[in-house]
């Protein structure tokens, strides 16, 4: 509805003003319906008079002792039964909200929660299945230029860089480990990072939360990889991995969670496992729903649990 073509009730706080005039219809009497709203009669009969001004017609009659409306009167009265409806079935809808009976939750997260991010949801949406939820993955760059549109309810990241617009907090450990796959010359020896740092390195592509910790790990060292290819996701690494390519910085949690993924080893690396974390972000002045803060507790809860499963 064009708001142009209510703007006259809008601009007269209209509704305290309805449900004087449906009291008043409905029990025949001003004097009545005030006292059943707690109106003093004077406060009422100005009331009733700035509502017969903004329709532009006398709404009630009065008829020996009993009021009774108008022509436009019951039309006004009907309208008033419509208008108090549908705000009891938005409260109504409300109220689900507010119980999570029902919602929506739409959450970005990094790739490194691309396995993670998934079997979270699914805990939440068994203990809650009236929220419907979506899930959007992709790396840290691209979730914040995301964030900063406002485009999700939530966003999972990687350690990111604390900045006055963003809201984060910090959830879940993510360590970074050296990965090589199973054979390598160097799997189950203590290696210096210098001798590590003469291995042919898959790098992720530039934007990724895991290739700023990777390079920044190497520049505390005065060091730099010697970058052999560079790939646009964990799984692509990983496959590059198995294949001999070379070897690599990723997220443990994306490996899987036995203690030695199939075809892969964990080298023993100084100063590795770097620490890492997921956190939630959000813009600051952005309004949760009760379904995001709802995911938020039970994460902090159960996240630890699900990731140890």
């Amino acid at each position: 509805m064009p708001q142009v073509s209510i703007r006259r009730y809008l601009k007269h706080g209209t509704l305290p003003q309805l449900r004087l005039f449906e009291a008043s219809v409905r029990l025949g009497s001003l004097a009545r319906a005030a006292d059943e709203l707690h109106i003093a009669p004077p406060t009422a009969s100005v009331q009733l008079k700035k509502l017969t001004e903004t329709i532009g017609s006398p709404l009630l009659e009065q008829v020996g002792k009993r009021m009774y409306p108008t022509d436009v009167g019951r039309r006004v009265f009907d309208g008033c039964n419509d208008i108090f409806r549908a705000l009891g079935s938005l409260e109504d809808a409300l109220a689900d909200m507010r119980g999570l009976e029902t919602g929506h939750l739409g959450l970005a997260a990094t790739s490194s929660a691309r396995y993670f991010a998934p079997r979270l949801l699914a805990a939440f949406v068994q203990r809650h299945p009236g929220i419907r939820t979506s899930l959007f993955i992709d790396n840290g760059r691209a979730l914040m230029g995301r964030l900063h549109r406002n485009q999700d309810d939530l966003y999972l990241l990687a350690d990111p860089r604390p900045s006055g617009d963003v809201v984060l907090q910090s959830v879940l450990p993510n360590p970074l480990v050296v990965v090589a796959r199973a054979d390598h010359p160097l799997a189950g020896e203590r290696i210096p990072f210098a001798r590590f740092a003469l291995e042919p390195f898959l790098m992720r592509e530039d934007g990724s939360s895991t290739r700023s910790a990777a390079l920044a790990a190497f520049a505390r060292r005065g060091l730099a990889p010697r970058t052999c290819m560079e790939l646009s996701s964990n799984e692509a690494i990983r496959e590059a991995i198995l294949a001999g390519l070379g070897v690599s910085v990723l997220p443990r949690y994306t490996l899987g969670l036995e203690p030695e993924p199939a075809g892969l080893a964990c080298l023993d690396v100084e100063g590795f496992p770097l620490e890492g974390h997921w956190h939630f972000a959000y813009p600051v002045g952005k309004h949760l729903s009760p379904a995001v803060r709802a995911f938020m507790d039970f994460t902090r809860a159960e996240a630890g649990k699900l990731a140890r499963r």
